[in-house]
């Protein structure tokens, strides 16, 4: 408690601004080492507990403060299995139950250690390709999204071989079309396929597979397709060109920045444009950070939810809850005109170009019956101009029809959407059920 929380900070905005690279710094060795020596391994480390994957934060921050920087990766690889993801985008939920966060409100940074622990083994090398022995069964993966990704990696340990089949051209589900590069380089996503393959996974790509026509010849199927349904907004003018769904925007982007090309009539880009992002997420705050470096005249983001607490906690919901603070992104500090309890009512346009958006101040109240309160309006509807507007409301979990006993779904398909930690546990999960489903009729 001697030692202040120091986070590395973000590049200034004049600069990041300009590309595309990673926006967040790192810290030097000794002061890395100096924010892990705040980890006070507590009796009851609510970290561990708050973490989907488990992760065994106090253990880890000691082997960093003592300079055993081997031994630090060993025990966060024994539960993470790509740190290196979870350490740039991660919402660390293990900081939220720092025991630190809870008395003074200046978590541990687990994050940044955990990024800056997985590139050291990077860097020295303690990150190899393994070969396993193989123990004669095949499973199939399909989709190579987080959870798959860690299925796969889990499954391939174990000697079963392992296919892995991808619809995109590249692995990565939504770390690599959904997450922008400045939050989340694709090189780190190219580094660890590249060692799975050496350690013997088989990737299909551009390889669509439904689930009621599954490829033949495979002891069992893991299913780990995401969410790929985005949640609409079904009001008039929607057809108008420059409305967009928000992956259309960050799917093509980083679509371009991996050198393909898009006609001008399909490019989808924000340049000297003035850009409305309905949704509060970070989906949405992914928009306003591409709209800028794309060239955006100005960028407005609504929200139909009532504006966040100021932080750092929220009364009523106090911990062990996740806190619902107003969360500020690099992404909002580049610029952004803020708004929330506003609904969305119409796509307005000119010669079936968008040029607007009307929209209406709302307030909430209790529902008598309970459940969802009730939307009310609390002011005139009023146009709000933009050339382009990017909808960013989330997605729709995804139905499946009954599956045969060897087929097991897992991540965003299984839960619908939510963390990339979560998908790569659940994708952990689903690769302990495939092995006792299969030893069980070994």
């Amino acid at each position: 408690m001697e030692v202040p929380r120091v986070e590395a900070g973000y590049r200034p905005i004049h600069d990041r601004i300009q590309d595309f690279g990673e926006v967040e710094q790192t810290l030097n060795t000794h002061d890395r080492k100096t924010q892990a020596s705040r980890c006070m391994d507590c009796g009851v480390p609510f970290c561990h507990w708050a973490c989907p994957l488990g992760n065994k934060c106090p253990e880890w921050n000691d082997a960093l403060y003592k300079g055993e920087w081997e031994q630090a990766y060993r025990l966060l690889n024994a539960t993470n299995d790509f740190p290196e993801f979870t350490g740039r985008i991660c919402p660390a939920l293990c900081e939220k139950s720092c025991v630190l966060n809870l008395t003074d409100h200046a978590a541990t940074t687990n994050r940044e250690n955990e990024a800056a622990i997985t590139e050291a083994a990077w860097r020295e090398k303690y990150i190899a390709p393994q070969q396993y022995e193989r123990n004669g069964r095949k499973v199939a993966v399909i989709g190579a999204g987080p959870a798959g990704l860690v299925a796969a990696n889990r499954l391939n340990k174990k000697g079963y071989s392992v296919t892995v089949f991808e619809k995109n051209e590249a692995a990565g589900g939504l770390l690599r079309y959904g997450i922008p590069n400045f939050k989340l380089n694709k090189k780190i996503i190219d580094r660890r396929i590249a060692l799975l393959e050496e350690e013997g996974i088989t990737f299909k790509y551009n390889c669509a597979v439904e689930p009621n026509a599954l490829p033949e010849g495979f002891d069992a199927y893991v299913i780990s397709t995401g969410t790929p349904q985005a949640r609409d907004l079904n009001v008039p003018g929607r057809e108008l060109k420059g409305v967009h769904l928000a992956l259309e925007l960050l799917a093509q982007q980083n679509r371009v920045l991996a050198g393909m090309e898009f006609s001008n009539n399909d490019r989808v880009t924000a340049k000297g444009k003035d850009v409305l992002v309905i949704g509060g997420g970070d989906t949405g705050s992914d928009c306003i950070g591409t709209s800028h470096r794309q060239g955006c005249k100005s960028v407005t983001q609504i929200e139909i939810m009532p504006r966040p607490v100021e932080g750092p906690e929220d009364p009523q919901n106090p911990w062990p809850n996740y806190p619902r603070v107003l969360k500020t992104t690099s992404s909002h500090e580049e610029g952004c005109t803020r708004r929330w309890n506003i609904n969305t009512l119409e796509f307005i346009g000119k010669n079936g170009r968008l040029t607007g958006v009307k929209v209406q101040p709302i307030d909430w109240k209790p529902n008598p019956e309970g459940g969802r309160p009730l939307m009310v309006e609390a002011g005139k509807p009023e146009i709000i101009k933009c050339e382009i507007c990017f909808l960013a409301m989330g997605f729709l979990k995804p139905q499946h029809p009954v599956m045969p006993d060897n087929v097991f779904i897992c991540g965003d398909a299984q839960n619908g959407a939510s963390l990339v930690v979560r998908a790569m546990a659940s994708g952990r999960d689903a690769a302990k059920k495939v092995d006792e489903y299969i030893m069980k009729r070994a």
